[in-house]
Parts: C-alpha cells; sequence; structure tokens
C-alpha cells in the first residue's frame, strides 16, 4: 500500500545525511529499516535548530504514526537530501512529509514518508496544545 503526500504542505526543513557503509544490507541496497531513522534524524535536525530541547519531565513530541513509501533504491557511496514538509496542524498535532533523493540525482524522489507528530504532556502522558512558536512554524 502505497500513502501518497499530499500537494498542500509546507516546506520546513531541509539536510542532508551521508550514507554509510553500515546502512547496507546483504542485498547491497539501504535497509528499509534505515529510512525512517533518516526521516527520525532530520525531524530531530529540525527541533534542534529551532532551539527546542527534548524534555521527558515536561512536554514534547510523539510520533504516533509512520510510514514510508520505498520507490528507489540507495546505495553506498553517496548523500542523502531529506526535505521536511508539514501541513494539517491541528489543537494538538500535525502532520510531517519526508522526501528523499540523492544529492548527485537532483529532483530524483527515491523515498517519501510521513508521520503523524503530537505534542504530549509527558507527566500526565495525555496530549497538549501545540505551544504557540510551534503552531506559528507548522501552521499552514
Amino acid at each position: 500500500m502505497r500513502i501518497d503526500i499530499p500537494e498542500q504542505k509546507k516546506l520546513v526543513y531541509e539536510m542532508t545525511i551521508p550514507i554509510r557503509w553500515g546502512d547496507m544490507d546483504a542485498m547491497g541496497h539501504i535497509n528499509n529499516t534505515v529510512y525512517f531513522r533518516y526521516m527520525e534524524t532530520a525531524r530531530i535536525d529540525w527541533f534542534t535548530s529551532m532551539g527546542f530541547v527534548a524534555n521527558p519531565a515536561g512536554e514534547g513530541l510523539v510520533i504516533v504514526n509512520a510510514f514510508c513509501n520505498f520507490i528507489r533504491q540507495f546505495e553506498y557511496p553517496g548523500d542523502i537530501l531529506i526535505k521536511t514538509y508539514v501541513s494539517n496542524a491541528g489543537r494538538t498535532s500535525f502532520d510531517s512529509w519526508c522526501t528523499m533523493e540523492r544529492t548527485d540525482q537532483p529532483g530524483v524522489i527515491c523515498s517519501t514518508g510521513g508521520a503523524t507528530t503530537v505534542w504530549v504532556d509527558f507527566p500526565n502522558q495525555k496530549s497538549a496544545p501545540l505551544p504557540d512558536w510551534l503552531r506559528q512554524v507548522v501552521a499552514d
């Protein structure tokens, strides 16, 4: 089943990640679990770039679902450009989306993915309203 990322989305972050030798599996291409690590790395880097520091005793982000569409194989060596987008900002959540392409093949999308992200009050273990600073970033 392929999940398409929406046409209406807002680009919020770009980063480049090198493909590491150890990212490959026995078939000589990047293992499918690594794509999720790439998306996680981009998401954490994006939040860090905004000055957000995770605080398990306070509030923060939780991914409640995630998916990845594997379109073309990534192979070592190379660099991956990950573009992160957002849409559907709600009271406590928003959707995030990623496209991944090799830097030496601009515009050729090798993978797409996404996640629903919820702002959570960790001590009470329940969702909480998105803080104003984050709402401004993820609003359409």
